[in-house]
């Protein structure tokens, strides 16, 4: 029965999770780096980082006063080792042992620690040494995490550059270059079995800086565009995170290693540069990191490893202000040495709402009269490729597009401007009603024009509606049973579906999963990416309560 299963399923999360109802993703990690002289103190940070929603901090070493700092936090820990340090960890077993022992036993398990990189990007170094020396390194750190019992709680890995792909387009045809395959083949073995995962660093930025056109710059960004097309799998690509994450799932799978999971050690997007750098900018790194965020909170996963978010490090937590090189190397900071944000991206517990402009405008200063009705409609002379790009990003982002379904109120006039000026103004509505969730890279603009006609009714600013999520038709009880899960795993009380509740009845995996991912939605921040569930669910304006079972209803 479907109650049966959700209850043992729910007790196991309570006694995992105890009473912390924190909007947190698990998912969702930092770096900590710290070539800087002008950083906060670690206990500042720790308070901090227990503001928002991060759940995992990675250290480029293993700073004593920042893993005491993150003691009793719940916060897990990634430290890793110097470079330099793979030639002692490699021939002495000992050296291992005190490492492992000063590092980790001192701390362990007041602080979280979770995971040791043993170097970094070491395979790219070009120091023969060192790549020959990093798996022997790698198991001498696992032997005495072994004779210290804490083999299965702290994993040992390293962290590669994307680099190591000789080929990355289409994601399909991802394979690592030859001359690092031998190195690879041991590194990937002792991955496999001991369940570490394979860390890479992928950057759309330098994707962009690589091929600065506005399309690119919209794929790189999460932003409407009209996809890249891998014609071996027949998956069209709207993203170029999704598409370099697959790229090195294929690779990995060419090898024989589909088992061994992904880690993104390190993404981001600087907010400054130079003069002549190409992509820094607030709003190019507030979109890039929000959508990324807003994509990995939907679980939607990538085309090739579906239903599920790759454990994400977001690079960085606070600029470093020594770094040499171009203004970008020292401007990736999400919050500053203050403790401000740079930008919002929604990750404060206070008020997860990632807001991703294309656009920013200034802000305006409140005004006592009242707000006019605006639709967000397709600018004139926008193409169809465009317009339907548009289409698939707004319908692809939680928002209910069934009305220009065929026998939809909408349908006709059945063309790709009808459709596409129907789901851009829902999705505006439904965003936020805030000038860039009219964007669409520049081909839509406000309009107090109503575009109503007959009896397809365009949805506008005023007044507003109630909302509610709830499972798109069609939807298998497989899917609705992961969605159920992830919904009460995620602090909301699920208690009124549960036996006795006022919404046990009926007792079946559908309409447990209705009310607990409308009730999600609605604690979430009633955004439409929390209305997502890996595309199973959409918004209503029908209230699906019923008897005693009242559904918390939000508005559009």
């Amino acid at each position: 029965m479907a109650a049966l299963r959700f209850t043992i399923i729910f007790l196991l999360l309570t006694l995992l999770l105890g009473v912390n109802k924190a909007k947190s993703q698990s998912f969702i990690g930092v770096n900590y780096g710290q070539v800087a002289d002008n950083l906060p103190s670690p206990a500042a940070t720790a308070k901090l980082l227990q503001s928002t929603s991060i759940q995992k901090v990675r250290l480029y070493g293993s700073d004593p006063e920042i893993i005491k700092a993150l003691a009793n936090t719940g916060i897990g820990i990634v430290i890793s080792t110097a470079n330099g340090d793979i030639p002692a960890l490699a021939s002495d077993p000992n050296f291992a042992k005190n490492w492992v022992s000063t590092n980790v036993v001192a701390y362990y398990p007041s602080s979280k620690i979770i995971l040791i990189n043993v170097g970094n990007e070491v395979i790219m170094s070009g120091d023969k040494n060192l790549i020959t020396q990093l798996l022997p390194a790698m198991q001498n750190v696992k032997n005495a995490l072994d004779g210290a019992s804490l083999g299965d709680k702290v994993k040992v890995s390293t962290v590669h550059s994307m680099a190591l792909l000789k080929q990355s387009e289409p994601p399909s045809s991802g394979i690592f270059d030859p001359s690092f395959v031998d190195v690879l083949k041991g590194l990937l073995a002792f991955n496999d079995a001991t369940g570490s995962p394979f860390a890479v660093n992928p950057y759309p930025y330098f994707a962009y800086r690589r091929d600065p056109r506005p399309e690119t710059l919209a794929f790189c960004l999460f932003q409407p565009n009209s996809g890249r097309f891998d014609a071996n799998t027949k998956i069209n690509y709207m993203n170029m995170f999704d598409a370099q994450v697959d790229a090195v799932r294929s690779a990995l799978n060419a090898m024989g290693f589909k088992n061994v999971e992904i880690v993104v050690a390190e993404t981001g997007w600087p907010y400054k540069g130079d003069s002549d750098e190409v992509g820094p900018s607030v709003e190019n790194a507030k979109a890039y990191n929000g959508n990324l965020i807003a994509h990995l909170r939907s679980m939607v996963g990538t085309p090739l490893m579906p239903g599920k978010s790759v454990d994400t490090y977001l690079f960085a937590l606070y600029d470093e202000d020594l770094k040499p090189g171009p203004t970008s190397e020292r401007s990736f900071g999400l919050f500053q040495s203050d403790l401000t944000m740079t930008y919002d991206i929604g990750l404060s517990k206070s008020g997860q709402t990632p807001v991703t402009p294309v656009m920013p405008k200034p802000p305006v200063t409140p005004s006592s009269q009242p707000k006019k009705a605006a639709w967000c409609v397709p600018k004139l002379g926008i193409s169809d490729a465009k317009l339907q790009a548009s289409l698939d990003y707004a319908c692809g982002h939680g928002i209910d597009c069934s009305p220009i379904q065929p026998g939809g109120a909408c349908f006709e006039p059945n063309t790709i401007a009808g459709h596409a000026a129907y789901a851009m103004n829902l999705f505006y509505q439904t965003a936020g009603q805030n000038p860039w969730n009219c964007d669409f890279s520049q081909t839509a603009m406000l309009s107090s024009n109503n575009p109503s006609y007959n009896g397809c009714i365009y949805p506008s600013s005023q007044p507003k509606k109630a909302a509610w999520c709830v499972p798109k038709p069609g939807v298998s009880d497989a899917e609705l049973q992961a969605s159920l899960d992830y919904a009460c795993g995620h602090g909301i009380d699920c208690s009124p579906i549960q036996p006795g509740g006022a919404c046990f009845e009926p007792n079946t995996i559908a309409a447990h999963a209705a009310y607990a991912m409308n009730l999600y939605y609605q604690t979430a921040g009633q955004n439409p990416w929390n209305c997502d569930f890996s595309q199973t669910a959409m918004l209503s304006s029908n209230n699906p309560s019923y008897n005693g079972c009242t559904y918390p209803g939000g508005s559009t």
